[in-house]
């Protein structure tokens, strides 16, 4: 049996735990920054080259679709918590409010998507880790918790982020943008755990946007732990029975 325990007080006893990827156990800001830069400016040129005449809205309006704000990104954005095709919506509803009809607009942003796509297929490293996760994760494998990761990221995605870290044998499994339904659609945690032979009561998910706590308790999960180390802004997560800002704060005590 293992107990998790929170800054030296036991908040449980779980055979199971329910990572989020990014903002939780990756530090994506800069990358996710960097990308809703790159889809903006993709999208100016795509705008320029209809024959549009140059719109001062264009820019302020997707920076605000995408959660930029401040030189950073809001921690409870489109882009910090919803799937690609999410954005792809946002940028098209951008493109409707300036006067495109919606296929004109559904196709400019998906060749905008596809352009980046194109642009950066040689892109950088996944995002690093954030601190202390490895160590964490290793001595909760070790205890013969089960962890996987449930993401609006593709499975690839996942995938190659486990990779990158070394970390493939430590998670039997995820959930992706490519299952169905969905995070945070609660049946998505029913059918994440039925993998794992696991019943939601006896796990743990940990996450950083209100969306995915809610759809936790929602879903019957145990113990709901809100991260909020993972962005320069704090998120709020009202619906967290726990929070904590840095993954040492969590210990673990194994009984035979």
């Amino acid at each position: 049996m293992a107990t998790l325990m929170l800054r030296g007080a036991p908040i449980g006893n779980y055979d199971g735990v329910l990572f989020d990827k990014d903002g939780t156990l990756s530090h994506s800001e800069p990358h996710l920054q960097e990308l809703a830069e790159a889809r903006i400016r993709t999208a100016l040129d795509l705008w320029s080259a209809t024959g549009q005449s140059p719109n001062p809205d264009l820019r302020p309006l997707l920076s605000r679709a995408f959660g930029l704000e401040n030189g950073g990104l809001h921690p409870a954005g489109t882009l910090a918590v919803a799937a690609r095709q999410d954005n792809m919506i946002s940028m098209a509803t951008v493109f409707c409010l300036l006067g495109c009809g919606w296929p004109q607009a559904l196709e400019l942003s998906e060749r905008c998507f596809e352009l980046v796509d194109q642009r950066h297929s040689t892109s950088p490293s996944p995002s690093p880790l954030l601190p202390h996760a490895d160590r964490l994760l290793q001595r909760l494998h070790d205890a013969g918790i089960q962890l996987a990761v449930i993401s609006n990221d593709t499975r690839s995605g996942i995938q190659s982020f486990l990779n990158h870290h070394g970390l493939s044998d430590r998670f039997s499994d995820c959930w992706s943008a490519d299952d169905q339904p969905r995070k945070p659609d609660p049946a998505a945690v029913h059918q994440l755990c039925q993998r794992l032979n696991l019943t939601p009561e006896r796990c743990a998910l940990i996450g950083d946007a209100e969306t995915d706590l809610s759809m936790a308790r929602t879903a019957g999960i145990g113990c709901v732990i809100g991260y909020l180390g993972g962005w320069a802004k704090q998120p709020e997560l009202p619906s967290a029975t726990h929070r904590l800002t840095d993954w040492d704060e969590i210990g673990l005590i194994t009984t035979p």
